[in-house]
């Protein structure tokens, strides 16, 4: 494999686990702006600024309780990065 390749591959790599890793956190973003527009929207509330807190806190909760596991996935990655340029460049 010639080094253009992998870091074609590694890039390819990388794009997908920064969906996957930032995933968690879109979600959780999108399900409470979704709760919070229903809730406006029976309530007839027109602020826009409600929405924004839970979401806040939604996120930090999300990034808190996924830290680990995104953690352990990017040390993972970055180990495979540097272990396979060292196996192409010998």
């Amino acid at each position: 494999m010639s080094i253009q390749d992998y870091i074609v591959q590694i890039t390819n790599e990388a794009i997908l686990l920064t969906i996957v890793i930032s995933m968690p956190t879109i979600l959780a973003s999108m399900f409470i702006g979704l709760a919070i527009a229903i809730f406006s929207a029976t309530t007839q509330i027109q602020e826009q600024t409600l929405s924004f807190v839970p979401k806040m806190i939604a996120v930090f909760v999300v990034l808190a309780a996924t830290a680990p596991w995104t953690g352990a996935t990017m040390i993972r990655f970055a180990a495979r990065c540097l272990n396979g340029i060292h196996e192409v460049v010998n």
